[in-house]
Protein backbone atom coordinates (compact mmCIF):
# COMPACT_ATOMS: atom_id res chain seq x y z
CA UNK A 1 0.00 0.00 0.00
CA UNK A 2 1.57 3.37 -1.45
CA UNK A 3 2.18 6.14 1.55
CA UNK A 4 -0.52 8.73 1.13
CA UNK A 5 1.12 12.64 0.61
CA UNK A 6 -0.51 15.19 2.66
CA UNK A 7 -0.27 18.03 0.68
CA UNK A 8 -1.82 20.41 2.79
CA UNK A 9 0.38 20.13 6.00
CA UNK A 10 3.39 20.56 3.50
CA UNK A 11 1.65 23.40 1.64
CA UNK A 12 4.52 25.91 2.84
CA UNK A 13 7.64 24.45 1.45
CA UNK A 14 5.15 23.51 -1.89
CA UNK A 15 4.35 27.30 -2.20
CA UNK A 16 7.56 28.55 -1.70
CA UNK A 17 8.84 25.52 -4.66
CA UNK A 18 6.38 26.67 -6.73
CA UNK A 19 7.02 30.21 -6.87
CA UNK A 20 10.82 29.26 -7.18
CA UNK A 21 10.28 27.37 -10.58
CA UNK A 22 7.67 30.21 -12.15
CA UNK A 23 10.74 32.19 -11.46
CA UNK A 24 13.22 30.10 -13.70
CA UNK A 25 10.51 30.41 -16.30
CA UNK A 26 9.83 33.94 -15.49
CA UNK A 27 13.87 34.07 -15.86
CA UNK A 28 13.20 31.78 -19.28
CA UNK A 29 10.89 33.70 -21.26
CA UNK A 30 9.71 37.63 -19.20
CA UNK A 31 11.75 40.30 -21.05
CA UNK A 32 14.38 41.95 -19.19
CA UNK A 33 12.73 45.06 -18.33
CA UNK A 34 10.28 43.51 -16.25
CA UNK A 35 11.62 40.19 -14.77
CA UNK A 36 12.71 42.74 -11.84
CA UNK A 37 8.72 43.66 -11.03
CA UNK A 38 7.37 40.32 -11.57
CA UNK A 39 9.86 38.54 -9.05
CA UNK A 40 9.38 41.58 -6.72
CA UNK A 41 5.96 40.11 -6.61
CA UNK A 42 6.01 36.64 -6.76
CA UNK A 43 9.28 36.27 -4.67
CA UNK A 44 6.81 38.88 -1.80
CA UNK A 45 3.40 36.82 -2.01
CA UNK A 46 4.95 33.67 -2.12
CA UNK A 47 6.93 34.04 0.77
CA UNK A 48 3.85 35.92 2.53
CA UNK A 49 1.15 32.64 1.65
CA UNK A 50 3.45 30.42 2.93
CA UNK A 51 3.31 32.34 6.03
CA UNK A 52 0.12 32.42 5.99
CA UNK A 53 -0.23 28.28 5.70
CA UNK A 54 2.11 28.07 8.25
CA UNK A 55 -0.27 30.03 10.70
CA UNK A 56 -3.52 28.12 9.64
CA UNK A 57 -1.44 24.75 10.04
CA UNK A 58 -0.60 26.11 13.55
CA UNK A 59 -4.04 26.89 14.38
CA UNK A 60 -5.37 23.42 13.12
CA UNK A 61 -4.44 21.94 16.35
CA UNK A 62 -3.92 18.13 17.46
CA UNK A 63 -0.21 17.78 17.15
CA UNK A 64 2.19 16.38 16.76
CA UNK A 65 1.56 14.36 13.34
CA UNK A 66 3.68 12.34 11.40
CA UNK A 67 3.50 13.60 7.56
CA UNK A 68 4.72 11.63 4.18
CA UNK A 69 5.10 8.27 6.27
CA UNK A 70 6.60 9.98 9.26
CA UNK A 71 9.44 11.76 7.20
CA UNK A 72 8.09 15.03 7.92
CA UNK A 73 7.08 16.45 10.96
CA UNK A 74 3.85 18.82 11.93
CA UNK A 75 4.44 20.17 14.99
CA UNK A 76 4.81 23.04 17.19
CA UNK A 77 8.36 23.27 16.78
CA UNK A 78 8.78 22.88 13.11
CA UNK A 79 6.19 25.15 12.11
CA UNK A 80 7.42 27.92 14.73
CA UNK A 81 10.93 27.38 12.88
CA UNK A 82 9.37 27.49 9.23
CA UNK A 83 7.55 30.84 10.34
CA UNK A 84 11.12 32.37 11.88
CA UNK A 85 12.54 31.44 8.49
CA UNK A 86 10.00 33.15 6.56
CA UNK A 87 9.85 36.36 9.02
CA UNK A 88 13.66 36.67 8.27
CA UNK A 89 13.53 36.20 4.73
CA UNK A 90 10.66 38.19 4.07
CA UNK A 91 12.96 41.64 4.92
CA UNK A 92 15.59 40.20 3.51
CA UNK A 93 14.11 39.29 -0.09
CA UNK A 94 12.75 43.29 -0.06
CA UNK A 95 15.93 44.75 0.04
CA UNK A 96 16.96 42.51 -2.79
CA UNK A 97 14.23 44.07 -5.14
CA UNK A 98 14.02 47.24 -3.93
CA UNK A 99 16.92 48.35 -6.52
CA UNK A 100 18.41 46.01 -8.93
CA UNK A 101 21.48 47.79 -8.97
CA UNK A 102 24.69 46.66 -10.96
CA UNK A 103 25.95 43.66 -8.41
CA UNK A 104 22.75 41.97 -8.39
CA UNK A 105 21.41 39.55 -10.90
CA UNK A 106 17.34 38.70 -11.79
CA UNK A 107 17.50 35.10 -10.77
CA UNK A 108 19.10 35.73 -7.36
CA UNK A 109 15.35 35.91 -6.22
CA UNK A 110 14.20 32.29 -7.78
CA UNK A 111 17.30 30.71 -6.33
CA UNK A 112 16.87 32.64 -2.71
CA UNK A 113 12.90 30.46 -2.79
CA UNK A 114 14.78 27.40 -3.99
CA UNK A 115 16.96 27.92 -0.62
CA UNK A 116 14.00 28.44 1.60
CA UNK A 117 11.99 25.67 0.65
CA UNK A 118 14.83 23.30 1.02
CA UNK A 119 15.28 25.17 4.73
CA UNK A 120 11.60 24.88 5.08
CA UNK A 121 11.46 20.85 4.36
CA UNK A 122 14.72 20.64 6.59
CA UNK A 123 13.51 22.28 9.56
CA UNK A 124 10.21 19.75 9.57
CA UNK A 125 12.34 16.32 8.71
CA UNK A 126 12.07 13.36 10.73
CA UNK A 127 14.65 11.33 9.31
CA UNK A 128 17.97 11.42 8.25
CA UNK A 129 17.48 11.10 4.69
CA UNK A 130 14.93 13.52 4.32
CA UNK A 131 16.87 15.83 6.13
CA UNK A 132 20.43 15.43 4.13
CA UNK A 133 18.36 15.84 0.76
CA UNK A 134 16.70 19.13 2.23
CA UNK A 135 20.36 20.42 3.20
CA UNK A 136 21.84 19.80 -0.77
CA UNK A 137 18.30 21.58 -1.77
CA UNK A 138 19.69 25.08 0.16
CA UNK A 139 22.74 24.39 -0.21
CA UNK A 140 23.35 23.89 -3.85
CA UNK A 141 21.20 27.74 -4.62
CA UNK A 142 23.28 29.43 -1.55
CA UNK A 143 27.07 28.18 -3.51
CA UNK A 144 25.42 30.64 -6.75
CA UNK A 145 24.32 33.06 -5.03
CA UNK A 146 27.68 33.69 -3.46
CA UNK A 147 28.65 34.69 -7.08
CA UNK A 148 26.04 36.44 -8.20
CA UNK A 149 28.20 39.94 -8.75
CA UNK A 150 29.33 41.94 -11.12
CA UNK A 151 31.94 44.76 -11.37
CA UNK A 152 33.71 43.24 -8.29
CA UNK A 153 36.67 41.50 -9.94
CA UNK A 154 37.37 37.43 -9.04
CA UNK A 155 36.53 38.16 -5.09
CA UNK A 156 32.63 36.96 -5.16
CA UNK A 157 34.20 34.00 -7.07
CA UNK A 158 36.72 33.30 -4.58
CA UNK A 159 33.85 33.44 -1.77
CA UNK A 160 31.64 30.85 -4.17
CA UNK A 161 34.40 28.50 -4.67
CA UNK A 162 35.79 28.76 -0.32
CA UNK A 163 31.78 28.32 0.59
CA UNK A 164 31.41 25.08 -2.72
CA UNK A 165 34.38 23.45 -0.93
CA UNK A 166 34.23 24.14 2.99
CA UNK A 167 30.67 22.79 2.10
CA UNK A 168 30.97 19.94 0.55
CA UNK A 169 33.87 18.43 2.72
CA UNK A 170 31.19 19.58 5.99
CA UNK A 171 28.20 17.40 4.07
CA UNK A 172 30.37 14.92 3.53
CA UNK A 173 31.70 14.79 7.35
CA UNK A 174 27.75 15.04 8.16
CA UNK A 175 26.77 12.39 5.80
CA UNK A 176 29.37 9.77 7.61
CA UNK A 177 28.27 10.58 10.79
CA UNK A 178 23.80 10.01 9.72
CA UNK A 179 25.89 6.66 7.97
CA UNK A 180 27.13 5.65 11.46
CA UNK A 181 24.25 6.66 13.41
CA UNK A 182 22.32 4.28 11.59
CA UNK A 183 25.22 1.57 12.03
CA UNK A 184 24.47 1.97 15.52
CA UNK A 185 20.72 2.26 16.17
CA UNK A 186 19.53 0.66 12.76
CA UNK A 187 17.04 3.53 11.68
CA UNK A 188 17.20 6.86 10.07
CA UNK A 189 14.15 8.32 12.18
CA UNK A 190 15.09 10.37 14.25
CA UNK A 191 12.40 9.70 17.20
CA UNK A 192 12.78 5.81 16.58
CA UNK A 193 16.87 6.78 17.19
CA UNK A 194 16.09 8.15 20.83
CA UNK A 195 14.50 5.09 21.76
CA UNK A 196 17.38 3.11 20.40
CA UNK A 197 20.32 5.26 22.15
CA UNK A 198 18.12 4.90 25.40
CA UNK A 199 18.08 0.97 25.34
CA UNK A 200 20.93 0.16 23.48
CA UNK A 201 20.95 -3.78 22.14
CA UNK A 202 24.33 -4.79 21.55
CA UNK A 203 26.81 -1.80 23.74
CA UNK A 204 29.52 -2.62 21.51
CA UNK A 205 27.88 -0.13 19.00
CA UNK A 206 28.12 2.46 21.21
CA UNK A 207 32.09 3.27 19.89
CA UNK A 208 30.14 4.02 16.27
CA UNK A 209 27.17 5.39 17.99
CA UNK A 210 29.55 8.41 19.39
CA UNK A 211 31.94 8.68 16.56
CA UNK A 212 28.51 9.30 14.40
CA UNK A 213 27.48 11.92 16.91
CA UNK A 214 30.63 13.84 16.54
CA UNK A 215 30.73 13.49 13.29
CA UNK A 216 27.83 15.28 12.90
CA UNK A 217 28.19 18.02 15.59
CA UNK A 218 31.33 18.75 13.41
CA UNK A 219 28.82 19.24 9.99
CA UNK A 220 26.52 20.96 11.56
CA UNK A 221 28.78 23.25 13.53
CA UNK A 222 30.11 24.33 9.65
CA UNK A 223 26.71 25.25 8.68
CA UNK A 224 26.33 27.58 11.92
CA UNK A 225 29.70 29.19 11.52
CA UNK A 226 30.52 27.36 14.91
CA UNK A 227 34.11 27.52 16.14
CA UNK A 228 36.04 26.44 15.21
CA UNK A 229 34.91 25.07 12.10
CA UNK A 230 34.44 29.08 11.48
CA UNK A 231 37.36 30.40 9.37
CA UNK A 232 34.91 30.17 5.95
CA UNK A 233 32.76 32.93 7.00
CA UNK A 234 34.66 36.53 6.89
CA UNK A 235 35.83 35.60 3.49
CA UNK A 236 32.69 34.47 2.42
CA UNK A 237 30.80 36.87 3.79
CA UNK A 238 32.85 39.86 2.72
CA UNK A 239 33.54 38.37 -1.10
CA UNK A 240 29.27 37.89 -1.36
CA UNK A 241 26.68 40.42 -2.45
CA UNK A 242 25.32 41.85 0.76
CA UNK A 243 21.63 41.02 0.61
CA UNK A 244 22.66 37.79 0.42
CA UNK A 245 24.79 37.77 2.69
CA UNK A 246 21.96 39.29 5.18
CA UNK A 247 20.50 35.49 4.23
CA UNK A 248 23.07 33.69 4.28
CA UNK A 249 23.79 34.94 8.18
CA UNK A 250 20.36 34.44 9.12
CA UNK A 251 18.04 31.72 7.88
CA UNK A 252 20.85 29.39 7.68
CA UNK A 253 21.48 29.38 11.44
CA UNK A 254 18.16 29.32 12.28
CA UNK A 255 18.40 25.98 10.05
CA UNK A 256 21.76 24.64 11.27
CA UNK A 257 20.22 25.31 14.96
CA UNK A 258 16.63 23.57 14.60
CA UNK A 259 19.17 20.52 13.01
CA UNK A 260 20.96 20.96 16.36
CA UNK A 261 17.87 20.50 18.15
CA UNK A 262 16.24 17.46 16.71
CA UNK A 263 19.99 16.23 16.86
CA UNK A 264 20.48 16.70 20.19
CA UNK A 265 17.32 17.42 21.94
CA UNK A 266 15.44 14.55 20.00
CA UNK A 267 17.47 11.85 19.03
CA UNK A 268 20.00 12.11 21.53
CA UNK A 269 19.18 13.00 24.56
CA UNK A 270 20.23 9.69 26.34
CA UNK A 271 23.73 10.82 24.94
CA UNK A 272 23.74 14.11 27.01
CA UNK A 273 26.61 12.84 29.02
CA UNK A 274 28.97 12.55 25.65
CA UNK A 275 27.87 15.57 23.70
CA UNK A 276 27.37 18.04 26.10
CA UNK A 277 30.50 18.55 27.17
CA UNK A 278 31.51 19.06 23.47
CA UNK A 279 28.92 21.34 22.87
CA UNK A 280 29.82 23.56 25.88
CA UNK A 281 33.31 23.82 24.97
CA UNK A 282 32.36 24.91 21.44
CA UNK A 283 30.03 27.48 22.74
CA UNK A 284 32.98 29.25 24.51
CA UNK A 285 35.20 28.82 21.83
CA UNK A 286 32.49 30.34 19.51
CA UNK A 287 32.16 33.61 21.61
CA UNK A 288 35.95 33.61 22.15
CA UNK A 289 37.28 33.67 18.53
CA UNK A 290 33.95 35.13 17.40
CA UNK A 291 34.35 38.27 19.65
CA UNK A 292 38.36 38.77 19.34
CA UNK A 293 37.86 37.97 15.68
CA UNK A 294 35.30 40.92 15.34
CA UNK A 295 37.05 43.68 17.71
CA UNK A 296 39.80 43.64 15.83
CA UNK A 297 38.40 44.33 12.27
CA UNK A 298 38.24 47.48 10.11
CA UNK A 299 35.77 46.63 7.91
CA UNK A 300 31.78 46.42 8.65
CA UNK A 301 30.78 43.45 6.80
CA UNK A 302 33.72 41.43 7.96
CA UNK A 303 32.84 42.67 11.58
CA UNK A 304 29.66 41.46 11.34
CA UNK A 305 30.55 38.15 10.10
CA UNK A 306 32.65 37.76 12.99
CA UNK A 307 29.93 39.04 14.56
CA UNK A 308 27.32 36.06 12.93
CA UNK A 309 30.12 33.40 14.60
CA UNK A 310 29.71 35.04 18.19
CA UNK A 311 26.14 34.79 18.41
CA UNK A 312 26.31 31.37 17.19
CA UNK A 313 28.14 30.60 20.43
CA UNK A 314 24.96 32.56 22.41
CA UNK A 315 22.63 29.97 20.62
CA UNK A 316 25.30 27.15 21.68
CA UNK A 317 23.84 28.12 25.33
CA UNK A 318 20.51 27.54 24.69
CA UNK A 319 21.24 24.17 23.71
CA UNK A 320 23.08 23.47 26.54
CA UNK A 321 20.88 24.88 28.67
CA UNK A 322 17.89 22.85 27.02
CA UNK A 323 19.51 19.79 28.66
CA UNK A 324 17.96 17.04 25.92
CA UNK A 325 14.41 18.68 26.63
CA UNK A 326 12.86 19.80 23.07
CA UNK A 327 10.17 21.61 23.88
CA UNK A 328 8.28 23.61 26.13
CA UNK A 329 11.48 24.36 28.24
CA UNK A 330 12.84 28.02 29.14
CA UNK A 331 15.87 27.43 26.47
CA UNK A 332 14.03 26.25 23.81
CA UNK A 333 11.86 29.23 24.14
CA UNK A 334 14.81 31.61 24.33
CA UNK A 335 16.71 30.00 21.71
CA UNK A 336 13.64 30.87 19.04
CA UNK A 337 13.40 34.32 20.65
CA UNK A 338 16.84 35.06 19.97
CA UNK A 339 17.06 33.63 16.53
CA UNK A 340 13.94 35.83 15.65
CA UNK A 341 15.67 39.16 17.35
CA UNK A 342 19.08 38.33 15.72
CA UNK A 343 17.58 37.68 12.33
CA UNK A 344 16.11 40.97 12.36
CA UNK A 345 18.68 43.35 13.53
CA UNK A 346 21.28 41.84 11.23
CA UNK A 347 19.04 41.99 8.16
CA UNK A 348 18.71 45.70 9.39
CA UNK A 349 22.24 46.09 9.90
CA UNK A 350 23.23 44.79 6.53
CA UNK A 351 20.69 46.38 4.41
CA UNK A 352 22.06 49.45 6.35
CA UNK A 353 25.48 48.34 5.31
CA UNK A 354 24.68 47.59 1.96
CA UNK A 355 23.05 50.76 0.78
CA UNK A 356 26.37 52.95 2.08
CA UNK A 357 28.76 50.62 0.15
CA UNK A 358 26.98 50.72 -2.84
CA UNK A 359 26.93 54.19 -3.51
CA UNK A 360 29.79 55.10 -0.94
CA UNK A 361 32.14 52.60 -2.32
CA UNK A 362 33.63 51.16 0.77
CA UNK A 363 32.76 48.73 3.60
CA UNK A 364 34.95 49.85 6.74
CA UNK A 365 34.25 51.94 9.60
CA UNK A 366 35.06 55.12 7.63
CA UNK A 367 32.59 54.97 4.90
CA UNK A 368 30.02 55.72 7.85
CA UNK A 369 31.59 58.81 8.74
CA UNK A 370 29.02 61.68 9.35
CA UNK A 371 25.95 59.51 8.40
CA UNK A 372 24.07 61.03 10.53
CA UNK A 373 24.05 64.69 9.07
CA UNK A 374 23.73 63.07 5.64
CA UNK A 375 20.89 60.63 6.49
CA UNK A 376 19.97 60.48 10.28
CA UNK A 377 17.16 57.76 8.84
CA UNK A 378 20.13 55.30 7.97
CA UNK A 379 22.01 56.39 11.07
CA UNK A 380 19.09 55.52 13.65
CA UNK A 381 18.36 52.30 12.05
CA UNK A 382 21.50 50.97 11.64
CA UNK A 383 22.30 52.06 15.63
CA UNK A 384 19.25 50.24 16.87
CA UNK A 385 20.54 46.72 15.17
CA UNK A 386 23.95 47.62 16.94
CA UNK A 387 22.24 48.27 20.10
CA UNK A 388 20.51 44.87 19.87
CA UNK A 389 23.34 42.80 18.47
CA UNK A 390 25.15 44.43 21.83
CA UNK A 391 22.04 43.52 23.76
CA UNK A 392 21.79 46.85 25.25
CA UNK A 393 18.19 47.18 27.09
CA UNK A 394 14.95 47.91 25.71
CA UNK A 395 16.37 45.40 21.97
CA UNK A 396 15.18 42.53 21.22
CA UNK A 397 18.90 41.13 21.39
CA UNK A 398 19.06 42.29 25.23
CA UNK A 399 15.98 40.01 26.19
CA UNK A 400 17.05 37.58 24.16
CA UNK A 401 20.21 37.22 25.94
CA UNK A 402 18.93 37.58 29.22
CA UNK A 403 15.86 34.60 28.67
CA UNK A 404 18.75 32.29 27.40
CA UNK A 405 21.17 33.45 30.21
CA UNK A 406 18.65 32.58 32.67
CA UNK A 407 17.40 29.34 31.68
CA UNK A 408 21.14 28.36 32.04
CA UNK A 409 21.85 29.56 35.48
CA UNK A 410 18.75 27.67 36.49
CA UNK A 411 20.71 24.29 34.80
CA UNK A 412 23.35 25.22 37.07
CA UNK A 413 25.74 26.35 34.20
CA UNK A 414 26.97 30.24 35.88
CA UNK A 415 30.55 29.98 35.04
CA UNK A 416 29.50 29.78 31.27
CA UNK A 417 26.88 32.75 31.36
CA UNK A 418 29.34 34.83 33.58
CA UNK A 419 32.09 33.89 30.47
CA UNK A 420 29.31 34.83 27.94
CA UNK A 421 28.61 37.89 30.27
CA UNK A 422 32.24 39.26 29.62
CA UNK A 423 32.03 38.50 25.73
CA UNK A 424 28.84 40.45 25.70
CA UNK A 425 31.06 43.38 27.16
CA UNK A 426 33.76 42.67 24.76
CA UNK A 427 31.14 43.05 21.73
CA UNK A 428 30.22 46.17 22.92
CA UNK A 429 33.32 47.53 22.03
CA UNK A 430 33.21 47.05 18.31
CA UNK A 431 29.45 47.85 17.60
CA UNK A 432 29.87 51.10 18.75
CA UNK A 433 32.59 51.50 16.24
CA UNK A 434 30.55 52.16 13.37
CA UNK A 435 27.81 54.53 15.83
CA UNK A 436 30.68 56.53 16.89
CA UNK A 437 31.46 57.06 12.62
CA UNK A 438 27.74 57.94 12.18
CA UNK A 439 27.35 60.70 14.74
CA UNK A 440 31.02 61.87 15.86
CA UNK A 441 33.33 61.82 13.04
CA UNK A 442 33.11 64.31 10.04
CA UNK A 443 31.55 63.36 6.78
CA UNK A 444 33.35 63.79 3.14
CA UNK A 445 31.72 66.97 2.27
CA UNK A 446 32.24 65.33 -1.65
CA UNK A 447 30.26 62.49 -0.74
CA UNK A 448 26.92 62.45 -2.38
CA UNK A 449 24.19 61.99 0.04
CA UNK A 450 23.21 58.16 0.16
CA UNK A 451 19.57 57.85 -1.29
CA UNK A 452 17.29 55.41 -0.23
CA UNK A 453 13.87 54.85 -2.20
CA UNK A 454 10.58 54.08 -0.59
CA UNK A 455 10.46 50.11 -0.41
CA UNK A 456 14.02 50.22 1.27
CA UNK A 457 12.73 53.03 3.79
CA UNK A 458 9.93 51.32 4.72
CA UNK A 459 11.36 48.17 5.46
CA UNK A 460 14.24 49.67 7.37
CA UNK A 461 11.99 51.61 9.43
CA UNK A 462 9.55 48.36 10.21
CA UNK A 463 12.30 46.20 10.99
CA UNK A 464 13.72 48.82 13.78
CA UNK A 465 10.08 48.93 15.22
CA UNK A 466 10.60 45.56 15.42
CA UNK A 467 13.95 45.40 16.81
CA UNK A 468 12.46 48.11 19.39
CA UNK A 469 9.09 45.93 20.25
CA UNK A 470 10.80 42.61 20.57
CA UNK A 471 12.87 44.36 23.84
CA UNK A 472 9.85 45.62 25.53
CA UNK A 473 6.52 43.62 24.68
CA UNK A 474 8.84 40.16 24.55
CA UNK A 475 6.75 38.14 27.21
CA UNK A 476 3.45 38.37 24.69
CA UNK A 477 5.77 36.72 21.41
CA UNK A 478 7.24 33.96 24.14
CA UNK A 479 3.78 32.98 25.77
CA UNK A 480 2.63 29.25 23.96
CA UNK A 481 5.58 29.65 21.85
CA UNK A 482 6.47 26.35 21.50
Amino acid sequence: MNPSIEYSQIAPAIIVFTAAIVGVLVESFAPAGVRAKVHAVLGGGAVVAALIAVAVLADAGSRPRAVLAGSVADDGLSLALQGLLLISTLPALALMVARYDSLTHTEAVPLTLFALGGMLAFVSAQDWLTLFVALEVFSLPLYLLCALAKRRGLLPLEAALKYFLMGAFATGILLFGMALLYGATGTFYISAIGTAVAEPANASLLPMLYIGILLMIIGLGFKVSAAPFHFWTPDVYEGTPTFFTAFMSTVVKTAGFAAFLKLLAQALPAAQGFWMPTIVAMGALTLLLGNIGAAVQNSAKRMLAYSSVSHAGYLFIGLVASNGQLTGSPAASGIFFYSLAYSIATVLSFGVLKLVADQRHREDYTGLNGLAKQNPLLAFTFTVSMLSLAGIPLTGGFLGKFFIFAAAVEKGYIGLVVFAVVMSMVSIYYYLKPVIAMYLQPADETAAPIEVDGMQRVTLVVLALLTILLGTVAPVFLSGLL
